[in-house]
């Protein structure tokens, strides 16, 4: 569904990312792993042309996408849960999701403000709530849902889980293995590591702004070293 090949980003003299390879499969969960300032949410704004790639090609569906401006790349069907969340303090949750609502991919069971409340039951409790009214992890349930409604190919989700006390990031691990279960295609970025190799189906670990390993769930579950070396753990 995804493949980036060679892409080369960079903050005017500052290059961040070099010649990085990455793939996402139709129907899988794929990660994006490494130390904090390693460049993985610079590769996620390349894809959704945030930040315009220097050199390399980004195919979505078959499609070329890498000089696209971000709108269309959107409306092509790729939805971002953004670090930070970036909740409207000024529109209610219902609000949220009525804006956002459109089925891109053309589900015959489409993802609608009603099915959120369905994943999530303390967002249909606090419907009427402004975005400023919500704790951390109400936030971080109405992010996720208003990327759903937009019913994408391919979901990103850009430290999803951080920040948020033990229990909401269980009700966060759970949702993500309903919508896997579901076969929705998703990209991660994030640290539990416990969490993801049971999770997902494949593996990126990027250093400095290149590609330092890739592999399955099984082959990063049993090479601890990896871990150590990459990720901090």
């Amino acid at each position: 569904m995804l493949r980036v090949e060679n892409l080369e980003t960079a903050y005017g003299a500052s290059q961040v990312l070099f010649e990085l390879d990455l793939e996402v499969r139709e129907g899988e969960m794929a990660t994006l792993l490494g130390r904090n300032g390693m460049g993985k949410t610079t590769t996620v704004r390349s894809i959704l042309g945030l930040t315009r790639a220097r050199a390399g090609a980004i195919t979505f569906r078959g499609k070329r996408i890498e000089r696209e401006a971000p709108d269309r790349i959107a409306r092509a069907g790729i939805a971002l849960v953004p670090e930070g969340r970036q909740i409207f303090p000024n529109l209610s949750v219902r609000e949220h999701l009525e804006a956002f609502a459109d089925n891109r991919c053309g589900r015959k069971d489409p993802w609608t403000p009603g099915r959120v409340f369905e994943l999530f039951p303390n967002l249909n409790k606090r419907a009427e709530n402004m975005g400023n009214q919500l704790s951390g992890g109400e936030q971080q349930m109405l992010a996720i849902g208003r990327a759903l409604v937009t019913n994408p190919y391919l979901l990103i989700l850009d430290e999803a889980t951080e920040g948020l006390a033990p229990l909401v990031r269980e009700e966060i691990w759970k949702c993500l293995e309903r919508l896997r279960a579901a076969g929705q295609t998703i990209l991660v970025i994030d640290k539990y590591l416990e969490r993801l190799v049971r999770l997902a189906d494949r593996h990126t670990i990027i250093e400095r702004g290149r590609v330092a390993w890739q592999g399955n769930s099984s082959e990063l579950d049993a090479d601890r070293g990896l871990w150590h070396r990459y990720l901090g753990v």
